[in-house]
């Protein structure tokens, strides 16, 4: 039987190799020791056991030992929400109504409209509030025009 247990132990840890959750680890744990106990024992069901008790007291108690080391963001931003709070210059003037305006920032070009339907000119530093479909929603953070290399 310790054959069974060595291969549960296996599959359990290659599933923890392709998650981030880091909890099927103790299950795998579990499976080694009730692979160990099949040795002392032939009785299935104490081995079953063994890999129960061991494999929740290693979740309850290694856990939040964890937790407390392994930091995970809350809310990653990735893609285009990661530009969300960044400054960027207009290249070409951003008027809602007719849909026209361009930021650029990061060295990428984005269409852009106005967070309170204000027209804003070329040259102006704004801060990207949001991501509306394919635009950036900005606010103008100065009245004062910029120079910048475009």
């Amino acid at each position: 039987m310790w054959v069974f247990w060595l291969i549960a132990a296996g599959v359990f840890f290659i599933i923890e190799m392709a998650t981030i959750g880091f909890l099927v680890f103790w299950l795998g744990i579990g499976a080694l020791l009730a692979m160990l106990t099949s040795f002392v024992t032939d009785s299935i069901f104490i081995q079953a056991l063994v890999f129960v008790v061991t494999s929740t007291l290693l979740l309850i108690f290694t856990r939040p030992l964890v937790d407390k080391f392994i930091k995970t963001p809350k809310e990653l931003k990735t893609n285009a929400y990661s530009i969300i709070g960044k400054k960027a210059i207009v290249i070409s003037k951003i008027n809602n109504i007719e849909g026209i305006g361009q930021i650029k920032i990061d060295g990428e070009v984005w269409s852009a409209k106005s967070f309170d339907d204000e027209d804003i000119p070329e040259d102006t530093e704004v801060e990207i509030t949001e991501i509306d479909g394919v635009k950036a929603v900005v606010k103008r953070i100065t009245a004062d025009k910029v120079t910048v290399e475009k």
